[in-house]
């Protein structure tokens, strides 16, 4: 907010020409938090092949880090010397130690901040402590590097950033907090006139969320896990480029921007013209599903009606089973609950898709947050397919029968089952009601009225209980 207007974020093309006639090259000495692990490591690779002579590399476990000692033989046999130490990057005095420790030989001359915690949780079930692990060791870290090399002039100051603080992820809001806080301080950085990048990764092959079978199920959400040598000379852009803060990522829109924007449009996204093309298929692809439609509802007349509800259910598991990436759909047990088994928002719009195109509905993109399983989504499918059958020949019936198998799956502690309860009676009152209900309704009032302590106490435990 500004005192001009409202200013909200776009996310725009990067020139890919950018920096090119000046490509940044390494010197010195180089500073990499997180240096032991997979993308400190590519990091330090990099640094040294491209001119470092000395490379520091810092982690909480130093030398006994998994890997650390023959990181350090290779980079020693590429002829640059390597100090690995123990460090929390959170502890201004151990960082301070370790930069009063760069030889005058070889000066600083860039930090890479690779450093941090991922730990994916919904919030409301994070403690204080876990979600300060995950932020401290990125926000934290960062600006106590930032505090501690003060005006020094550097030739790069690098933040590892994510896309979870670019346009959120699901159980990651500690995280995207953290990396958001990242690209402030980046911000700031050049705002004093100081070196600063700030990268907000996507995935990388082989590493965090993305290693084994992670990064098939981010690809089912259009983030494809990119290759660490592209990663590395995009990283190498970013830094000879003029923009502080970018993001690099490899997307597959088509299936990435219709769950992003299922809720409601994105403008963050919106003016990318990969986006205006996927979104564009994607209502094109809804406006021709009626053939399909047709073919099955044709399927399905020719049945006896209870292999049509076995049917519809085996079609709703299948593609439920293979947008969640289960071998079959015996994974997916009829009464189970589809948060229990795996959805989310962006499978869920994937799962959304398989079914219009199947059965030439246009079903809701929050479909299995509206049906509690796959037999309550089965029924309002055979229902939406074969609208005649007369189980649910009238939407307040469908939505009665839709709230049935919410309840029938819900686990309502005392306190709200008693609420629910004397809303559906509400609602049965109302339903009987007319005149009789109305003067029900007013006798009670005049009971109320009149009522003692201990005769209110004995209404509610005889009408509500």
């Amino acid at each position: 907010m500004r005192g001009s207007g409202v200013f909200a974020r776009r996310l725009v093309r990067a020139d890919a020409g950018e920096g090119a006639e000046r490509p940044w090259r390494a010197r010195g000495t180089v500073l990499v938090t997180g240096g032991t692990g997979a993308l400190g490591g590519r990091v330090a690779r990099w640094v040294v092949r491209s001119g470092a002579e000395h490379v520091v590399l810092t982690s909480r476990r130093g030398a006994e880090a998994p890997g650390a000692g023959e990181l350090r033989e290779e980079l020693e046999a590429l002829g640059a010397r390597v100090t690995v130490a123990a460090c929390d990057v959170t502890d201004r005095e151990a960082v301070a130690g370790v930069l009063a420790s760069v030889p005058e030989e070889f000066p600083l001359s860039a930090v890479f901040h690779a450093a941090g915690v991922e730990q994916a949780a919904e919030l409301a079930e994070m403690s204080l402590a876990d979600a300060a692990a995950v932020v401290s060791g990125k926000a934290a870290g960062a600006a106590c590097l930032d505090e501690l090399l003060g005006d020094r002039e550097l030739d790069a100051f690098v933040v590892f950033s994510s896309i979870a603080g670019v346009w959120g992820s699901g159980g990651q809001a500690a995280y995207g907090a953290a990396n958001a806080h990242l690209d402030a301080l980046v911000e700031d950085r050049r705002a004093r006139g100081l070196a600063g990048t700030a990268v907000a990764w996507g995935p990388w092959a082989e590493s965090g969320m993305a290693a084994g079978s992670g990064g098939e199920q981010l690809a089912r959400r259009g983030l494809i896990s990119m290759a660490p040598d592209l990663a590395i000379a995009a990283l190498q852009g970013a830094i000879a480029g003029d923009d502080g803060v970018v993001t690099v990522a490899d997307m597959d829109w088509e299936r990435f921007a219709p769950a992003f924007t299922m809720g409601r449009p994105s403008p963050l996204i919106g003016e990318l013209p990969e986006v205006v093309s996927a979104l564009e298929q994607a209502r094109a692809a809804e406006e021709g599903h009626a053939e399909a439609g047709s073919r099955l509802r044709e399927r399905l007349s020719a049945l006896a009606p209870g292999e049509r509800e076995r049917a519809v259910l085996d079609l709703v598991r299948s593609h439920a089973a293979a947008v969640l990436g289960f071998s079959g759909m015996e994974g997916v047990e009829s009464d189970r609950a589809f948060k229990e088994l795996g959805f989310d928002s962006l499978t869920a719009v994937e799962f959304r898709n398989r079914l219009n195109a199947d059965t030439g509905l246009r079903l809701s993109t929050t479909l299995v947050f509206d049906y509690p399983n796959s037999r309550a989504l089965a029924e309002h499918v055979r229902a939406g397919v074969l609208p005649d059958e007369g189980t649910s020949s009238t939407p307040l019936i469908a939505d009665l029968e839709r709230l049935e198998a919410t309840l029938s799956t819900a686990e309502p502690d005392n306190a709200e089952r008693s609420a629910i309860a004397t809303r559906l009676q509400v609602l049965l009152a109302k339903l009987n009601g007319g005149e009789a209900g109305a003067a029900n309704a007013e006798s009670v009032t005049q009971r109320l009225d009149a009522a003692s302590d201990d005769d209110l106490f004995d209404f509610i435990e005889n009408e509500l209980s």
